[in-house]
């Protein structure tokens, strides 16, 4: 037959994914003898999966993602609960210290107030000695004029007669000092001294405790 022969029909190309006749079409794919429209349904169909696939596959990625700062905000909420947590015991740490401060600063005044009383006592203690051994001066005697022209005192006569010729109060007799000491420790200046010492001492180790 001529190719001019105008009773000559047009044959169709078949398009490249159509599957020949006699062979069971593929998934996605036309079988032999499908439209044009279905073969463009089914392309419709693959590119849709396709665009189906991208999405999941955002959306795990969306997942992850948010996972991630989820993970990353428990992370600091942790390490900000365990600041907070250090921070509040630094403070009692500091409020202990402080208060033991204040106990040693307490102990420490009592200590030197003690240590002063025990100087006053010790100061005192060393005037009262002072004026223990200093002899107390005897008061001159007077002779008035009655004593002298009094009948019977004279010159020679016995100061102890004149003084009770006087009436007792221009003469007195000398006390002897004793003779015998007793113990240093009934001495008030060796107990003041004592009390001193052991204030001094006590302060001192109070002291090397506190620092």
């Amino acid at each position: 037959m001529s190719s001019n022969d105008p009773d000559r029909t047009q044959e169709w190309d078949a398009p490249p994914d159509l599957e020949p006749p006699g062979k069971p079409a593929q998934a996605g794919s036309a079988a032999a003898g499908s439209t044009a429209a279905e073969a463009e349904a089914a392309a419709a169909a693959r590119e849709a999966e396709a665009q189906a696939e991208r999405t999941r596959a955002e959306a795990r990625g969306a997942e992850l993602r948010a996972e991630l700062r989820e993970t990353d905000a428990r992370r600091a909420e942790e390490e900000t609960a365990k600041a907070h947590e250090e921070a509040e015991a630094a403070r009692r740490q500091e409020e202990k210290q402080t208060r033991k401060e204040r106990r040693a600063r307490q102990e420490a005044e009592r200590a030197e107030a003690e240590a002063q009383r025990a100087r006053e006592q010790a100061g005192n203690a060393e005037r009262l000695k002072v004026e223990s051994s200093t002899p107390a001066k005897e008061a001159p005697a007077t002779v008035s004029g009655a004593n002298v022209m009094s009948p019977g005192l004279g010159s020679d006569t016995d100061p102890a007669v004149a003084a009770s010729a006087a009436g007792g109060s221009a003469y007195r007799a000398p006390v002897e000092k004793e003779t015998g000491e007793g113990s240093p420790f009934d001495r008030p200046e060796v107990l003041a001294g004592a009390v001193f010492v052991g204030a001094f001492l006590f302060a001192r180790i109070f002291k090397r405790l506190v620092d």
